[in-house]
């Protein structure tokens, strides 16, 4: 156990630091928000801090199965940011979570954030996109895919899911045909798209 727990870090560390509208229709507010987007603006550290939920993510080995997913950021000093991760292996199962702490390169404009778990493993990751009114968030892994969409709240609608989808893959590459939606709610399970529980 004690031999994986470094690669359990790494990757729970890269999941920390992470539509489209008909033609004849006008466009919706959300799509809206999304083209106002700009993706090389400064995050605002004060305004990303809070309550994120994982709507969609690549799945990988630590955080797969795991639903109502939820990230908390807690600004502790200037560029240096507090982790909660929150999760359950099936909604009947028992609330865990995950404390790290991470550090933000302001040469970035705050996008480059440097997560540590267990005082030993590093990880970068990178906030790729952020809505205008920070309703949504883009997070990847530079050079690898791995990808998150979060959002403010545990819904997002179908429309908005796919539009930030494919705008991971074609404006950062990621294969968005490993993407999964993670359940937020039990009615969610066994649906398409969803990722499997751990415990159904």
């Amino acid at each position: 156990m004690t031999s994986i727990r470094p690669l359990c870090a790494v990757l729970l560390a890269l999941s920390l630091a992470a539509p489209a509208v008909a033609a004849s229709e006008p466009p919706s507010p959300r799509a809206s928000a999304l083209r106002a987007a700009d993706p090389d603006a400064p995050i605002d550290l004060k305004r990303f801090m809070g309550t994120w939920y994982v709507i969609g993510r690549v799945p990988n080995f630590i955080e797969r199965g795991h639903v109502a997913s939820v990230n908390e950021y807690e600004l502790r000093d200037e560029h240096k940011v507090g982790i909660t991760y929150r999760y359950r292996d099936g909604f009947g199962e028992p609330l865990q979570e995950v404390r790290a702490r991470a550090s933000v390169d302001p040469d970035s404009g705050n996008h480059g954030w440097r997560t540590w778990f267990y005082r030993v493993v590093p990880t970068h990751s990178r906030v790729l996109e952020v809505a205008p009114d920070y309703s949504w968030a883009l997070i990847g892994y530079p050079g690898r895919e791995m990808a998150w969409i979060f959002s403010r709240t545990p819904d997002m609608d179908k429309a908005l899911y796919k539009e930030l989808a494919e705008r991971l893959r074609d404006e950062y590459g990621v294969n968005t045909d490993k993407l999964k939606r993670v359940p937020q709610h039990p009615e969610q399970v066994g649906k398409l798209g969803y990722e499997v529980p751990n415990v159904r």
